[in-house]
């Protein structure tokens, strides 16, 4: 198993060998973002500016101005959260070169409680404009997001999770912005799901399988931009769909499903799984937060049953 954060700074190091204008900032988040190898390669491409968000991303804005490739690398719940107004205005209004990467999103911090946790990042970047939006699953996943982030030309954020996994795409997998994957193909029931949940639900789909039910499971990395078409396409054959997140249900990958779903006419069932409306998680260990709102294998694999009766 491979800690998903090493596989971006794996990356980086690669990119930086090739482009000194590469450079990474952080926001006395070093250890959070695993960084300590590119550091170690690169010293003079990073910048720490300490616990100060709000200059960091002033900062990444202003250097990408300069000609430099800035990746951010810190905690997400304060990267789309006290820097807000200048992600908004400094990155994507004004369109900088920037790569903002929101480290361990989600129930990521566990028991540090609602001040860390980040349940609103990417309804809080899909409702900006002119910012692409990805949440990579597994190492592989994580690599390839974050070359095509270097090589794009503009704003892009991507949720960057704390998590071991083993790569769960083929080994000639290539990650295309904007497109679904389906993972397995099935003809009762889909699970769409994004980020590292992807690892639930393919857990929940083989305890299914066991029981006889076929399912369809597709994972998307992609949220903007997203091929609409495509995505209505693989919930076609189906008569019910579950989405899972790590997410409030409201602005994220749910919401899009919801729409589409009303949008392309596909007469769907919907069961959406994520943190209600007005709520905060609880401060307890992440397996334990996944657990009591039906986000572990076995609450999904569960809807899943509950919504085909």
């Amino acid at each position: 198993m491979t800690e998903i954060r090493d596989s971006f700074v794996e990356t980086i190091i690669e990119l930086r060998k090739t482009d000194d204008k590469l450079v990474v900032l952080v926001s006395d988040s070093s250890s959070t973002c695993r960084i300590k190898p590119f550091m170690e390669a690169y010293p003079e491409s990073v910048v720490n500016v300490g616990i100060a968000e709000q200059n960091l991303v002033g900062m990444a804005a202003g250097m990408s101005l300069g000609g430099m490739i800035p990746f951010t690398a810190n905690a997400a719940p304060f990267l789309m959260g006290r820097s807000n107004e200048q992600v908004k205005t400094d990155i994507c209004y004004s369109n900088t070169n920037v790569k903002l990467v929101g480290l361990n999103p989600g129930f990521a911090y566990g028991s540090l409680g609602p001040t860390h946790h980040c349940l609103d990042d990417l309804s809080t970047a899909l409702s900006f404009g002119n910012i692409e939006v990805y949440a990579p699953c597994d190492p592989e996943e994580v690599a390839q997001v974050t070359s095509y982030a270097y090589k794009k030309e503009g704003p892009v954020y991507i949720r960057l999770d704390s998590f071991k996994a083993d790569n769960i795409h083929p080994s000639d997998y290539k990650f295309t912005p904007g497109e679904p994957v389906v993972l397995s193909e099935g003809k009762d029931i889909a699970i769409v799901s994004t980020g590292t949940i992807v690892h639930e639900t393919i857990k929940a789909a083989e305890n299914l399988e066991a029981k006889g039910v076929s399912v369809k499971l597709i994972n998307l990395p992609s949220l903007r931009p997203l091929n609409r078409d495509a995505l209505a396409s693989a919930l076609s054959g189906v008569s019910a769909a579950v989405s899972a997140e790590e997410h409030t249900l409201y602005g994220g990958l749910g919401s899009i499903l919801s729409d589409l779903i009303v949008e392309k006419g596909l007469g769907l069932k919907l069961k959406k799984l994520g943190v209600p409306e007005g709520e905060f998680a609880p401060a307890s260990p992440r397996g334990d937060i996944r657990k009591g709102y039906n986000l572990d294998s076995e609450g999904i694999m569960d809807t899943c049953l509950k919504m085909l009766k």
